[in-house]
């Protein structure tokens, strides 16, 4: 027999979701008969599998040792621990050591505030938000050493929910990454930036000198084999319809907000405010209409990046997430209800300031 209870940061899941987290050696089949069957229990009592699972709960499993080793095991899949079942200790082996490694050599990262259920982060550039190759170490490995390192997380909390990251900078682009450290954390999350009702702005210097402030839209196409997007106008007049006309191109709208901080003799500090947010979404849009990132190779003025990049060492983009503002929120959220939260702009910015 396996008994264990329901945590915080595992409720507001389905309960069949659950245990296939907790048992991913197992059918769909197989669950839903133990169900049937009374082998896994909710709270003492038969379950359906569509229960909504409560901070408190308590699941029963009643399997044979082997059984339990069997399906919790999840034979070739590196990244389920094993357990040693029954009421012994549980075993946890290989996954560990890669969080932990992640949490001691990426260094600079910062966490601005964190309460049960989420976390802000200050990533530095060079920081991968996630793994783009097997072998990556990135934030996400970061966040999951940091928490089992505090004693916020252990590994077989991990087996039915694993904290992650749920927006991305570039590797090259600092500034504030939203993190679930529970599943009720990470709904919330997916549904404001869902629904685009977290406010997320940024800071970076531009090429030449802007004035007043604007909104753009357009088309954002992407080349894959490059990994490259470009630009185009938008026939939308300030509003993204629900269906193309003929005229509107294809690809991914876009709506950026700008405002200039600081203008320069070469340059202006600007605000970015992002209505939608896509890959490369600043970079390009900001280059379609003649004013690029400092420091951006991809999108930006050789020339001109190379004169910052000789006196200041500047070798990527100048982007920085610098502010997100929460709308209001209910329990278990009203810690963060209406508050904004701030990263402080890198040295760098303010070198290169005149």
């Amino acid at each position: 027999m396996y008994q264990t209870t329901i945590t915080e940061r595992e409720a507001g899941q389905r309960f069949d979701k659950y245990l296939h987290r907790l048992l991913p050696g197992a059918g769909s089949s197989f669950l839903y008969k133990m169900l049937r069957k009374k082998n896994i229990t909710l709270n003492g009592k038969k379950a359906l599998g569509s229960e909504k699972t409560v901070a408190g709960d308590s699941v029963a499993i009643y399997f044979s040792d082997e059984t339990l080793d069997k399906f919790m095991g999840a034979v070739g899949d590196t990244e389920s621990p094993e357990f040693e079942t029954g009421h012994k200790a549980e075993r946890y082996t290989g996954k560990e050591s890669d969080y932990m490694t992640a949490y001691h050599a990426l260094s600079g990262i910062q966490v601005l505030y964190e309460n049960d259920h989420i976390l802000l982060a200050d990533k530095p550039v060079g920081v991968l938000s996630q793994k783009a190759a097997k072998e990556d170490l990135s934030l996400n490995e970061w966040l999951i050493g940091y928490l089992l390192q505090n004693g916020a997380v252990t590994m077989a909390d991990l087996v039915v929910y694993k904290p992650s990251v749920c927006n991305r900078l570039d590797r090259n682009t600092s500034g504030i990454v939203l993190c679930a450290k529970s599943l009720k954390g990470a709904q919330m999350l997916s549904e404001l930036l869902k629904n685009r009702t977290l406010h997320k702005y940024y800071q970076l210097y531009v090429k030449g000198r802007i004035s007043e402030e604007h909104l753009i839209e357009g088309f954002l196409i992407k080349d894959e084999k490059h990994n490259k997007v470009s630009v185009v106008p938008s026939n939308t007049n300030g509003a993204k319809q629900s269906k193309k006309s003929a005229r509107e191109p294809q690809g991914s709208y876009i709506r950026t907000a700008y405002k200039p901080l600081k203008a320069e003799e070469d340059k202006t500090l600007l605000e970015i405010e992002l209505f939608t947010g896509k890959t490369h979404q600043i970079r390009a849009h900001l280059a379609s209409i003649g004013h690029p990132l400092l420091g951006d190779y991809k999108y930006g003025d050789r020339a001109w990046n190379d004169i910052y990049q000789k006196k200041y060492h500047i070798r990527s983009q100048l982007l920085h997430a610098y502010k997100v503002v929460f709308p209001q929120l209910e329990e278990p959220f009203e810690d963060i209800s209406g508050k904004t939260f701030y990263a402080e702009l890198p040295d760098v910015f303010h070198k290169i300031s005149i």
